[in-house]
């Protein structure tokens, strides 16, 4: 990885009765090590990328503590890893992305549940659902629904996300059903503190190995006929031990309020946002005691019927308030109180959004349109009202002001990007072939779908982009393209794409975009990253991969070789030779690059060496105001200014201090033949004797012909 963890490594070192300040991801981390786990997994994805992160590098205090890590090539093969905890009396814990790396590991978990654990197991993921998700809006807990796995949702607090890590494993262990602890955007990165423990080194770990593997049992393969006793066993035994669990440990949380009548069942998760919306009405303090009783839900599944049924006796209505469809939450509070004599009426999704985040304006209006209809205090409904009156008139004066004006900013490719350039070679392309189909994926390149690209016709799945141009490529009279980075590649590419087209004999073009990192998710390291990064010490090689594979068209080109990627896209879609086509588009990623030189650059000026810097610009005089350049490449350096000519209206085209010096913008001007009114200025600091003589002699003989004009 490209980042350093120091400081975050050393919050890890922390012992008994020292207090931890930092964020929900890494406490997360540190209750790992204090809850005596034995090895750690994952496929980095956000908002849970900084957890394995952290882990791999603290390589020396793990080593101490016998903890091993795996940074794996993908979800399937993280919870591959829990069969430890299948076997063995080991406390496991992997992580990623939900739901889209759960579906990936979905193959293994079901496995796993089936036969159940020995040890604990502990599945933290990344639940990124609502408006500003970057993937598409399924729920973690239809799976722990499914496939029967305790569902964690801690309310976004620090000491209560360490408890609940804690008390994963241990109701993993209790029940023996895989753990899994749901982990929103907020709540990983919630600041807070919590006073730690010592770590906890376990008594079976890579220092302290077993001299004897597992005595064969065939109870323990999830494989006919054992499979059938294993779901009764669920229902039979698993699910009332967590239930137990839960009921003993007080897992979930009543607070009690002055308000008869009513009550709210949330989520743990969301329980921030609900408090915060009662604080505003004065109905709770800022420290969660609120006047309205509330049941929060750290645990999501199984629900506990006794709980439910005590907290809703007694009550006129309870409102639930839980985020997605379908209201999972709500039909088991109807179903357990359909079958006592509480006689309270459940109301849910007919207060709030079926669908979507719900955020603190959602939550004031559904708390505000329950109480006008099941509260008996007239004044606590006002209180409600005002707080929605004022977000109302935050908005109408936000609009007043010209913010409505402003025009939405879509993501984008980063400034010098390598992969942008792959792009405006292919809308060059275009205007020669027409077009073609274009199947996406997940990854920066999925960037190219936004303006001014407009490349995408689907995407389906990490690694998926030439497997989903298997049904396509034969109804299309041209050939298909699909696209797909070196991280997709490693993770799914391989065997769904490469493997199965080289099986059907497909014609098509793939172009693999090899930027060195899963930059995506923060620059983590790929098998074939040492191309770029030698210290990383990885030997893999995506094109001597393929041609082992048995691809026999395989060319590298460099991304910022616009004309050259304009050929070798050209050539790959109109040659009569059938076959699969591979176009390596090969550059390091901009990010990680600057990164890495900025800090040696750094390192030169400290000890008085030379340094180069460069950036681009355009000549205002040459500039024609057509703006070709910006509508090809979409730089975000690349903008427009006025006219300094007066008799020139047309603004020309500028490039402002973003500028990495890439030198895309020349490129394409290049490439398609646009006007040449790029320039580039190289700017040298402690520049050698020889270079500060010509310097002076050119100043003075510039300064001669300016004076005789």
């Amino acid at each position: 990885m490209e980042r350093s963890y120091t400081e975050e490594i050393e919050l890890l070192k922390l012992g008994q009765g020292q207090v931890f300040h930092g964020e929900g991801i890494l406490a997360v981390t540190k209750a790992l090590l204090q809850s005596g786990v034995s090895y750690v997994g994952g496929y980095q994805g956000a908002p849970v990328t900084a957890l394995l992160d952290v882990l791999v590098s603290a390589k020396d205090l793990l080593g101490d503590l016998g903890v091993h890590v795996e940074a794996c090539s993908n979800e399937a093969s993280a919870a591959a890893m829990l069969a430890a905890s299948l076997n063995y009396p080991v406390r496991g814990a992997v992580t990623w992305k939900s739901i889209v790396g759960t579906n990936v590991a979905s193959d293994a978990l079901s496995n796993l549940a089936s036969v159940g654990v020995k040890g604990g197991a502990l599945i933290i993921v990344g639940e990124d659902y609502g408006e500003g998700a970057s993937v598409i809006q399924e729920r973690s807990l239809a799976f722990a629904l499914k496939s029967t796995l305790v569902m964690l949702d801690p309310r976004p607090d620090l000491p209560t996300i360490v408890r609940m890590v804690e008390h994963g494993f241990a109701i993993s262990e209790a029940s023996a059903m895989p753990a899994m602890m749901q982990l929103r955007i907020r709540t990983c990165h919630v600041q807070g503190e919590f006073v730690a423990k010592d770590n906890v080194a376990a008594s079976v770990s890579s220092r302290t190995p077993l001299a004897e593997p597992a005595t064969f049992d065939y109870g323990r393969l999830a494989h006919p006929p054992v499979t059938f006793p294993q779901e009764a066993d669920k229902v039979a035994r698993r699910i009332p031990a967590a239930r137990a669990y839960i009921a003993e440990h007080r897992l979930n949380e009543w607070v009690k309020g002055d308000v008869a009548g009513v009550g709210i069942i949330a989520q743990g998760g969301i329980y921030n946002t609900v408090i915060r919306q009662l604080a505003e009405a004065g109905l709770s303090d800022r420290f969660g005691n609120s006047r309205i009783d509330l049941l929060v839900l750290n645990v999501t599944y199984p629900i506990v019927p006794d709980e439910i049924v005590a907290f809703a006796r007694g009550k006129r209505a309870v409102l639930v308030l839980e985020e997605g469809s379908p209201e999972f939450i709500e039909h088991f509070v109807l179903q357990a109180l359909a079958q006592s004599d509480a006689g309270t009426k459940v109301v849910g999704k007919a207060m709030v959004p079926a669908t979507g985040e719900l955020s603190g304006e959602i939550v004031a209006q559904g708390l505000a349109a329950f109480m006008q209809r099941y509260g008996e205090a007239p004044d606590i409904a006002a209180r409600l009202d005002a707080v929605n009156a004022s977000i109302a008139k935050a908005k109408s004066e936000g609009a007043a002001a010209g913010n409505a004006a402003l025009p939405p900013r879509g993501p984008t490719f980063c400034t010098g990007c390598p992969e942008r350039p792959v792009f405006g070679a292919m809308k060059l392309v275009e205007k020669d072939v027409g077009k073609v189909h274009y199947a996406a994926d997940i990854g920066c390149h999925a960037f190219a779908t936004f303006a001014p690209f407009g490349f995408g016709n689907s995407i389906l799945g990490y690694g998926m982009s030439l497997a989903s141009n298997a049904g396509v490529a034969p109804i299309q009279k041209k050939r298909t393209i699909a696209v797909m980075g070196d991280g997709g590649f490693w993770h799914n590419g391989v065997q769904t794409g490469v493997a199965t087209a080289l099986h059907n004999k497909s014609d098509g073009v793939l172009v693999i975009m090899q930027n060195g990192y899963a930059s995506a998710t923060g620059q983590q390291w790929l098998p074939s990253s040492g191309k770029f990064t030698p210290a990383a010490e990885r030997g893999m090689d995506i094109e001597r991969h393929l041609k082992a594979m048995g691809v026999e068209d395989v060319q590298s080109v460099h991304t910022y070789s616009v004309a050259k990627m304009v050929a070798a896209l050209k050539g790959a879609l109109t040659t009569t030779t059938k076959g699969l086509k591979v176009i390596i588009a090969e550059s390091e990623c901009m990010l990680a690059r600057k990164r890495r030189e900025n800090a040696e650059d750094a390192k030169r000026l400290k000890e008085g060496r030379r340094v180069e810097k460069a950036r681009f610009g355009v000549d205002d005089n040459i500039c024609t105001g057509d703006h070709s350049c910006i509508r090809m490449s979409g730089c975000p350096s690349l903008t427009v200014k006025p006219n300094p000519d007066p008799l020139r209206t047309d603004p020309v085209a500028h490039v402002d201090n973003g500028c990495v010096a890439c030198g895309l913008c020349g490129e394409m001007a290049h490439a398609a033949i646009l006007c040449p009114s790029f320039y580039r200025a190289q700017r040298t600091i402690n520049a050698g004797w020889w270079e500060r003589t010509k310097h002076k002699a050119r100043r003075a003989v510039i300064g001669r012909l300016a004076r005789s004009v």
